[in-house]
């Protein structure tokens, strides 16, 4: 993949799949110590412990659609390639943890791309789950919760086109200030 936030957005399919109610990401940039870390969480079905000592191989998926997973291994090698460390923790029944760290200045890191059409995507395409999403740099962030949008819209769809037009806003307004001028 060519940037890290498709690589979230296949890896929150899964989670999708894995019929969550609520999917956790955060995205975390600390020029200090020269670190992206993402963790995205949710509360679908898990995995066994075999399924986690699995899932990073390529050639295994739970999916019957086709025969191979690429998006987690994809995700795992992206981070292990630009100096950084990847790990997943899953219990059936309560959820997965999915956690990748980037050294910010590797030669080989992939930029972070067009995180917020990332979040859109998900969030206007899976309108009967909910998604926490949480941006800072260097201690600078900001968030967005569905669960508190849907309390103010009072039945009106979240995927409203005056509300889809709001959501879009606000994450890029708050990306661009949180971001300061810098891409990442």
């Amino acid at each position: 993949m060519t940037e890290i936030s498709l690589n979230i957005l296949d890896v929150a399919q899964n989670s999708v799949r894995a019929e969550a109610s609520l999917i956790t990401l955060e995205i975390e940039i600390d020029t200090a110590s020269d670190s992206l870390t993402i963790r995205i969480l949710d509360d679908g079905s898990g995995m066994s412990e075999e399924q986690v000592q699995k899932v990073t191989d390529p050639f295994f998926t739970t999916r019957d659609t086709r025969k191979i997973g690429l998006g987690v291994p994809f995700f795992k090698e992206a981070a292990l390639s630009a100096g950084g460390s990847f790990g997943i923790t899953s219990e059936q029944g309560k959820g997965t943890e999915v956690k990748a760290v980037f050294s910010l200045s590797h030669i080989d890191r992939q930029p972070l791309g067009d995180i917020t059409g990332t979040l859109e995507t998900l969030v206007f395409y899976n309108t009967g789950m909910d998604f926490v999403y949480r941006y800072s740099v260097d201690g600078k962030g900001f968030s967005l919760d569905t669960r508190e949008i849907r309390e103010i819209l009072d039945g009106l769809p979240i995927d409203a086109p005056e509300v889809k037009e709001y959501i879009s806003g606000y994450l890029r307004e708050n990306t661009a200030e949180v971001n300061n001028g810098r891409i990442y």
